[in-house]
């Protein structure tokens, strides 16, 4: 299978908050499924639907840790702790560029699975990182929007130079 495009920056569509999924379907396994072949491509340690054009609220991650590819549908984060990890991040949205963006530690998140069931798991260093990241773009956000305005500027002047 190929899987779509990914969208570039500055297209309008990575900046709307995406549609929540009213339930699990064949349809929304296809598109985790399309998800995870892109996440692996890029390679990535996830991926939101809207970075491939479809504008629902699904994201996956597998921060390969052992734990495999976890499917999220409708995540929100329940609790954050107040100890913060920075990790370098990155968006095949807007290659060629990254910035270190601080994040907290850990995270609970609740969610729906790919066998429909209503979950709640905790997400700790990277895969707390690479969740937190994922439902930003579900909200229309990309790591560079939690940057200061002057690092945000610098990084997207030197991506358009790139691009």
């Amino acid at each position: 299978m190929t899987h779509r495009p990914f969208l570039r920056w500055p297209d309008p569509r990575l900046t709307q908050p995406s549609t929540p999924v009213e339930g699990i379907t064949d349809e929304v396994r296809a598109v985790w499924a399309e998800m995870v072949e892109a996440m692996h491509a890029m390679p990535g340690v996830g991926l939101a639907a809207p970075q491939l054009g479809v504008p629902l609220r699904l994201a996956v991650v597998d921060a390969g840790d052992g734990t495999g590819v976890t499917y999220l549908a409708n995540p929100v984060i329940l609790h954050a702790s107040g100890q913060m990890r920075t990790y370098e991040e990155a968006s095949p949205n807007l290659p060629g560029v990254s910035a270190k963006v601080s994040r907290p530690r850990a995270v609970t998140v609740a969610f729906i699975d790919e066998a429909g069931t209503a979950r709640e798991e905790d997400f700790v260093l990277l895969r707390a990182t690479s969740v937190q990241h994922q439902i930003d773009h579900l909200d229309g956000k990309l790591y560079f929007h939690r940057l200061s305005k002057l690092k945000r500027d610098m990084l997207l002047k030197r991506a358009r130079r790139l691009n």
